[in-house]
């Protein structure tokens, strides 16, 4: 596996110190952005997507059944925007993970890189800068995944803190048990959306950033960890999934392994790494069996 973590990506300058015009400028993102009742927040996190240093870029949203005015806000960002620049599409109305995967299979969706966004969020101006400047140079052929930490902010804007600083080694062991990092963090180039799409029907998705995460590793991809957040991640009532550092982690993993949670979620991953086993290396398939045979064993929740 190979890996990289990153506190800061290098600023591209002639010798005379003065700012170059980026390599990685002909690059197109695609921005996916899942919605529901963000009202609220959403233009904040639109205008955060807008001052970004890299113009290349398409947001592409995805309505999941919003019932305040959500898609009027929507539509009035992007009738102000360039022509294209934002596209708005109606979600499964089946929960946020399947949502985001139904943005990632639209064939309609076409780009070199895309960006996992949340609604409620504050991107930080070189956000997408960073990571092309990281994954632009992976070879052909091969998987590759930026992310990064958080800087946690409340409903006011306030900084409340940063995300854990994930320290452990990378790789599809550790994938199989644990995530590495928001989805909303993450961009992935255009070969690790190739082997994500697939039919994930009655395939129930724990998360798609744990997903990506165990795809990226098992095929023995480039993963990319920025230790620098890259992006204010909002803490409120209604986050979907929120920062769960600390003390509060330890109670929610202990209130998981006695209700049995964390076991159907492993189980729902095996699942769906089985249908895309043959993405998976040798190695990483043989690692997922023993996995899988020693949780039916007993040996491993």
């Amino acid at each position: 596996m190979h890996t990289r973590e990153t506190n800061t990506v290098d600023k591209l300058a002639d010798p005379t110190g003065e700012a170059m015009t980026s390599h990685t400028e002909n690059f197109t993102v695609a921005i996916l952005l899942c919605s529901y009742n963000g009202e609220r927040f959403l233009a904040q996190q639109i205008e955060s997507i807008q001052r970004q240093t890299h113009r290349n870029w398409t947001l592409y949203i995805s309505d999941d059944g919003s019932t305040d005015r959500t898609m009027d806000r929507i539509r009035e960002l992007q009738a102000a925007a360039p022509e294209g620049k934002i596209k708005l599409f109606n979600g499964p109305r089946q929960g946020f993970a399947n949502n985001f995967i139904s943005l990632l299979t639209r064939t309609e969706i076409q780009a070199d890189f895309y960006a996992f966004c949340d609604q409620d969020d504050v991107w930080h101006d070189d956000k997408l800068q960073r990571s092309l400047d990281c994954l632009v140079s992976t070879p052909a052929g091969t998987t590759a995944l930026y992310c990064s930490r958080t800087r946690l902010i409340n409903d006011q804007g306030a900084f409340i803190g940063h995300s854990p600083l994930f320290t452990k080694p990378l790789g599809f062991s550790n994938a199989l048990v644990q995530s590495i990092a928001g989805a909303n963090t993450m961009v992935i180039n255009h070969h690790t959306r190739t082997l994500l799409n697939i039919n994930y029907d009655s395939l129930p998705i724990v998360a798609h950033d744990w997903l990506i995460y165990m795809i990226v590793t098992g095929s023995e991809g480039v993963i990319h960890y920025d230790a620098t957040p890259t992006l204010d991640y909002r803490q409120h009532a209604h986050n979907v999934i929120g920062d769960q550092s600390g003390l509060r982690l330890k109670l929610v993993r202990l209130k998981r392994a006695f209700s049995g949670r964390f076991k159907t979620w492993c189980d729902q991953n095996i699942n769906v790494l089985s249908r895309l086993r043959n993405t998976l290396s040798i190695n990483n398939q043989k690692k997922l069996d023993d996995f899988s045979n020693a949780r039916s064993s007993g040996l491993v929740v």
